[in-house]
């Protein structure tokens, strides 16, 4: 028997009187074993403990049956029900998800994306407010499937799921505008192409819907957190702005709580929406008004999306859309 801790294949074929590739066949449920071989292999798997090696596994089969989930921010509701999303449909097609995150930094990000690749993971669910063009290169060299969630890719190289950004931001700046002339567009960076390229024209689509002029003076840009829509408050204020179209929870809380600091009332004097509907929105008062969409959806779509890909299948749709509403609360009239 192995002098270490550790009770390999050898081990329990050497004790079951059998080869190793029949041990191989009970582990892994192959029916071409006969009832009482399977049944003497599996009495000796249990009385030694064995725990089959999933890397090892994976040398033999070419895979790991591991699944790599990149998130910017785990502390960030959004991307947590997001990743129990993917998660649960991982469990039923029988995969394991290794989750890591990148918090918000491009450097970090890349270290993650080649660590994953080094677990020889099947497949990569990337969520990611950007794609660098580092990350782009790491995905191409790669022949590892990835596909994107909630995370919009404007060359439209890889598979992704989303809502439609642009249209949603244009329905709330079109509802805002029926009590106000200046309205805020308030973001992560614009450098983010979700930001910067997508969801600012829907700003400005839903402006022009409205007869407003777009003002530069009533775009902020800030990082994703509570602290900064807090202290952002005031240059919103000063802008002239009467309402505000918010592009993360976090960032809205803040600024609702620096409003009232600032004794403004909402939504009396000022309507703010936001955009990820994550259990924030509840947090706050008065609860936020908010874009509505489908969060567990995305992940869920996202890695029954992957599981195609990995098994070679076809896919009907490479870039598919899902369907986002408003949710109205206290911060709108």
């Amino acid at each position: 028997m192995n002098t270490d801790d550790t009770i390999t294949i050898y081990d329990v074929a050497r004790e079951a009187g059998v080869s190793m590739a029949t041990v191989s066949r009970v582990v892994n449920g192959n029916k071409n074993v006969k009832e009482n071989t399977r049944k003497k292999v599996l009495e000796v798997i249990e009385r030694l403990d064995y725990r089959p090696n999933a890397v090892a596994r994976g040398l033999a089969s070419k895979k790991t049956t591991t699944v790599g989930v990149v998130i910017p921010n785990i502390a960030n509701s959004y991307f947590s029900i997001l990743a129990k999303g993917i998660d649960d449909i991982a469990a039923m097609y029988k995969y394991n998800i290794v989750l890591a995150s990148s918090d918000e930094d491009d450097d970090k990000e890349i270290n993650v994306i080649n660590t994953l690749f080094a677990k020889q993971v099947d497949g990569i669910i990337f969520m990611g407010h950007h794609l660098t063009e580092k990350i782009r290169a790491e995905f191409s060299r790669s022949r590892t499937p990835v596909v994107l969630a909630g995370t919009v890719d404007l060359d439209h190289q890889l598979p992704s799921v989303n809502i439609d950004y642009k249209a949603a931001v244009a329905d709330v700046v079109d509802r805002l505008a029926e009590n106000n002339q200046e309205i805020a567009f308030v973001s992560g960076p614009l450098i983010d192409e979700i930001n910067g390229k997508v969801r600012l024209a829907g700003y400005k689509q839903g402006l022009e819907k409205n007869n407003l002029s777009f003002k530069e003076g009533l775009v902020f840009e800030v990082n994703y957190n509570y602290k900064d829509g807090f202290e952002l408050a005031e240059r919103v204020l000063n802008s002239g702005a009467t309402a505000a179209y918010v592009a993360e929870d976090e960032l809205a809380a803040g600024l609702l709580n620096g409003l009232f600091e600032a004794g403004v009332n909402v939504p009396e004097d000022f309507e703010i929406i936001t955009s990820n509907d994550s259990p924030i929105t509840s947090y706050t008062r008065p609860n936020l008004t908010s874009i509505s969409q489908p969060v567990y959806d995305l992940g869920a779509v996202s890695m029954r999306m992957l599981t195609k890909i990995m098994n070679k299948e076809e896919l009907e749709e490479k870039e598919i859309i899902l369907n986002h509403g408003v949710t109205v609360r206290g911060t709108t009239r």
